[in-house]
């Protein structure tokens, strides 16, 4: 192939590959956010800024376009379920089990489930029948679930903090704004 010089639409956007190494270069990739009001936000300084801000009032903010710290929001949420985000095709539950409880075993006919450990350890048992829960798995820190619709599932705290974890159940499982204090508010509401 030949060289043609300016052949690109024009000189100054000729591609540029180069194979040295950048100085001063981590390896570590830079996010920019895009804040409206404070303007382009790097990542370090958006994490700085979330950690001045008051704490999340824990409430559905859905149908509306909503943005969370997950991971601080499933942390501060001390009520077996609440309802963070409630659209018509998707909800984001937040839970909080205490040492030794467990959700419950349940099935959605229905609903695919997908649940994320923020903090705590647990175990979790699905099956095809209440029966026989023939997966069996330890989940701890940053583990995720996935509930096919129509499977049995239960998850135990197995661990001596309170296990935090949210759930997004698409489509959504319980009413918009629910929050059930403890399991027993649960049960009585089903």
């Amino acid at each position: 192939m030949r060289n043609m010089p300016y052949t690109y639409p024009y000189p100054s956007q000729q591609p540029l590959y180069s194979n040295n190494q950048l100085k001063g270069y981590s390896g570590r990739p830079v996010y920019w956010v895009y804040d409206h009001e404070l303007g382009p936000l790097n990542r370090s300084e958006q994490q700085q800024s979330s950690k001045n801000a008051s704490p999340i009032v824990l409430k559905d903010y859905g149908p509306e376009p909503f943005t969370v710290n997950i991971k601080e929001a499933t942390e501060e949420n001390n009520t077996f379920r609440t309802a963070l985000w409630t659209g018509d095709h998707l909800q984001v539950t937040l839970m909080s089990l205490h040492v030794g409880e467990d959700i419950g075993l349940e099935i959605h006919p229905e609903v695919d489930q997908f649940l994320r450990i923020e903090q705590g350890q647990g175990l979790v048992q699905m099956g095809k029948s209440k029966d026989q829960l023939d997966f069996v798995r330890r989940v701890h820190d940053d583990d995720a679930i996935m509930v096919p619709a129509g499977t049995w599932h239960n998850v135990t705290n197995t661990g001596d903090i309170p296990l935090k974890l949210y759930s997004i159940y698409a489509p959504p499982k319980h009413p918009r704004g629910t929050v059930h204090v403890t399991k027993a508010d649960a049960m009585a509401s089903e």
